[in-house]
């Protein structure tokens, strides 16, 4: 409990009290609002007290961490389509369907962001996976390596980043509390 008056109570003369920190006003003077708002002393707290403000590096880890989520989990469920596929084939036809990283990144681009006639790197790209000039030895290394592997190793590099980007993230918020 504080030994002053609270804000607007009366004093043992029967005057109202000032809030602290407001100045006092030449008698009979109407006071003015930027007398009602008194600014914050070392001994008060300011609005901005309460909460403490969020720094940039969490707001990294956040964003950082989202982005780890969403590769992970998209990833994840781009291979298992592809595993389900891949299973449902050879159920059917009996013979097992290779899909390697450069079939998949030409066919991922063509829909998504190359058309017919463009230019630039990205076309430039799906003109290397369909016939490559140089870099021989990337682009064979590309049609053998299959897409299912290459989605479960982004899925799992993700979530590797979700999970260490969530563990920093409550430290720090456990270490702010402490």
């Amino acid at each position: 409990m504080s030994a002053e008056p609270s804000a607007g109570a009366a004093t043992p003369n029967g005057a109202q009290a000032k809030p602290a920190g407001a100045q006092a006003t030449p008698s009979g003077a109407q006071p003015t609002p930027n007398d009602a708002q008194a600014a914050p002393t070392d001994a008060e707290a300011s609005p901005t007290d309460a909460q403490p403000a969020h720094n940039g590096g969490a707001v990294l880890l956040r964003i950082t961490g989202t982005f780890g989520a969403v590769l992970g989990y998209g990833c994840l469920a781009a291979f298992l389509y592809l595993i389900s596929l891949q299973i449902y084939r050879w159920f059917r036809e009996g013979d097992w369907t290779h899909f390697g990283v450069a079939e998949g990144m030409q066919v991922w681009l063509t829909r998504c962001c190359v058309k017919d006639g463009d230019t630039g790197r990205l076309a430039a790209l799906v003109h290397w996976l369909e016939a490559p000039t140089d870099w021989m030895g990337l682009h064979k290394v590309l049609e053998i390596l299959p897409a299912s592997l290459a989605l479960f190793a982004l899925s799992i590099l993700g979530n590797s980043i979700f999970i260490y980007c969530r563990d920093w993230s409550e430290a720090r918020r456990h270490q702010d509390t402490v």
